[in-house]
């Protein structure tokens, strides 16, 4: 009897034991289980969380996803950067567009309306994830903030070469490209160190006019072009130009006046002006002029107006502008 009840207790209490194993067992299980899930959550959260990027913009604060597809420009500047980082394009105020940017007026491209007017109903069609303005097109942010995230764009001329950096930068984010925006600012930057030593260094200053309909403003250190004094080294003839979008008034007689050593001519009428062809050296190069030290040294040059009035800010074209100064001080 004593053996039978012996035999009962050690088997009750193996089955008391294996309960336990089993029950602790299981917590553990459900415990792992529960981990798991929090991390499986977390890196979801993640991977959503990396997948967007906040862009703090002059107009505002965007939310914008990574890598967005069916993107609308409405600055050639941007579209010259995003065209190095060989972004998802899908409309682009067709009128004016660049020669060097040519290939956008393509029949694959949506006409997304005109750097000032956006066609809205297009622009809804299209889906787009993300659209790009800057000052032409500003007007209509809150509209065009409606359809998708809109972004500001716009480059800063009292601070320029930050401000475009800035743009750069955050558009090599958005698009997972800013090991190629690295470097083309470094080649940019190099560049502009070696022309600031070559301006600042000899004892020309320069003038930089903008002719348009055959008259004439000037812009200064600070301004719309400023960029010339500013970040380029070249001395300014006259220091004290208003800093204005569509720079100062001015006369030729004030030209002969100022006395430019160099005489840098951006040519309105042929940028906004498709097939026509360019009378600014004919309005420029007048009897006044022809008396100044830039016209007797041969020192008045035409500055591409693709790059200077209608895309500035590109990687191209800010590369283009550096060449260009570059070459007309050699």
């Amino acid at each position: 009897m004593k053996k039978t009840m012996s035999l009962f207790l050690s088997m009750t209490l193996l089955v008391i034991f294996a309960v336990a194993c089993g029950t602790e067992d299981e917590t553990s299980a459900v415990e792992n289980d529960d981990t798991t899930v929090a991390e499986n959550e977390d890196e979801n959260s993640e991977e959503e969380e990396s997948s967007e990027i906040v862009v703090e913009h002059e107009l505002g604060e965007t939310t914008v996803p990574k890598n967005p597809e069916n993107v609308v420009v409405f600055d050639y500047g941007t579209l010259d950067t995003l065209r190095e980082l060989d972004a998802d394009i899908a409309a682009v105020p067709q009128g004016n567009i660049p020669d060097y940017l040519s290939e956008f007026e393509d029949g694959t491209f949506e006409n997304a309306g005109t750097l000032f007017e956006p066609d809205f109903e297009t622009i809804f069609d299209i889906q787009p994830e993300l659209i790009i303005i800057s000052g032409r097109s500003s007007d209509a942010y809150d509209e065009l903030s409606d359809i998708a995230p809109t972004i500001y764009m716009g480059v800063d001329n009292t601070n320029y070469m930050e401000s475009f950096e800035q743009n750069a930068t955050i558009l090599g984010e958005i698009f997972e490209k800013e090991d190629v925006v690295e470097d083309a600012l470094v080649s940019i930057d190099e560049s502009i160190n070696e022309l600031y030593e070559t301006a600042s260094t000899n004892d020309k200053n320069g003038l930089i006019i903008l002719a348009n309909d055959g008259s004439v403003s000037a812009y200064g250190p600070g301004s719309r072009f400023g960029i010339l004094h500013d970040d380029f080294g070249v001395q300014p003839a006259d220091e004290n130009i208003e800093a204005s979008t569509h720079g100062q008034n001015i006369s030729f007689e004030y030209i002969v006046e100022t006395n430019p050593d160099y005489l840098f001519v951006i040519d309105r009428d042929s940028a906004v002006s498709e097939g026509e062809e360019s009378s600014s050296q004919a309005i420029v190069e007048n009897d006044l002029v022809m008396n100044t030290t830039a016209y007797e040294e041969d020192n008045i040059i035409y500055l591409d107006p693709a790059y200077w009035y209608l895309a500035g800010g590109g990687l191209t074209s800010v590369s283009e502008m550096v060449r260009e100064i570059q070459e007309g001080l050699k």
